[in-house]
């Protein structure tokens, strides 16, 4: 006799850290925000084709200039970068366009396309449902998971379900908040991964779960062997850029550009030189 999946109390919380990590995954990617500015934006009533882009010579991007390692200024006032950025600029040069970037805060982002005071959105956006009912997007240039960071010695912990009665270092406002919940954890609030990490290696908490990135972001500066990636979540976060509707020809040959980009490894070397590790793909 098969037995329901959802009758046992273990079973039952399995099903909520599926539903839930895919839900954190769908939010963690987007200028670190745990609001969507794309749910309350009404859509734009046309796009922008690949004739006008070629026409004018330009395709401009809206980003945040402000979310490191994504999209953020050198120094703080220097020349914007990142990933995203460069990711864009590449793009860019496949179609034979100049690159131009409008800088705006996350929460106004698809209010800005909508306006049409930018082409497209380059901010570490993910594909979701609800957005692709709204807007058109590229293939992605991005795909993260979900983490659980422990002590490089702890092998008490590789899986989501070791973390039932430990203690994780999480903040409120983040995503991952509820996964570590859903997953039986004690939750101790911090302000953000830094602080995490500290407690960690004070041995204030058992466990932090963050994104992929950011902690690919982190030890690609400081490479520190105290700690370790356990576990990982099996649902991606896929990225990409996003567009209007009635913005198809240029998305096909902005996806044309990316599958170029991957083929000729542009895009895995863009990706190490942030992360350490082509998270492209």
């Amino acid at each position: 006799m098969t037995r329901s999946l959802s009758s046992t109390p273990s079973a039952r919380r399995a099903l909520g850290l599926v539903a839930a990590s895919a839900a954190a995954l769908s939010l963690a990617a987007c200028g670190g925000a745990t609001s969507d500015p794309a749910a309350s934006s009404a859509p734009a009533a046309g796009g922008v084709t690949l004739e006008e882009v070629q026409e004018a010579g330009v395709l401009t991007v809206g980003t945040e200039g402000t979310y490191r390692p994504f999209s953020y200024h050198a120094d703080g006032s220097g020349e914007l970068t990142g990933y995203d950025v460069e990711v864009a600029q590449a793009v860019g040069e496949k179609l034979g366009v100049e690159v131009e970037f409008a800088e705006t805060q996350w929460d106004a982002m698809f209010a800005g396309l909508n306006a049409g005071r930018f082409d497209t959105v380059a901010n570490q956006v993910t594909i979701t449902e609800e957005r692709e009912a709204e807007y058109l997007f590229t293939d992605p240039y991005t795909i993260s998971r979900g983490v659980v960071v422990t002590l490089a010695e702890d092998t008490s912990i590789d899986g989501f379900e070791d973390l039932e009665g430990k203690r994780t270092a999480q903040s409120r406002s983040s995503n991952w908040h509820q996964l570590a919940v859903d997953s039986g954890a004690e939750v101790e609030p911090v302000e953000g991964w830094a602080q995490s990490v500290t407690l960690l290696e004070q041995g204030r908490v058992d466990a932090t779960i963050n994104d992929e990135l950011t902690v690919l972001d982190y030890q690609k500066t400081e490479n520190n062997q105290n700690i370790k990636i356990a576990a990982e979540t099996e649902e991606t976060s896929e990225v990409a850029f996003a567009f209007p509707k009635g913005s198809e020809s240029v998305v096909e040959a902005v996806n044309t550009a990316l599958s170029e980009l991957s083929a000729d490894g542009t895009l895995a070397e863009i990706s190490t030189e942030y992360f350490g590790e082509d998270v492209s793909q």
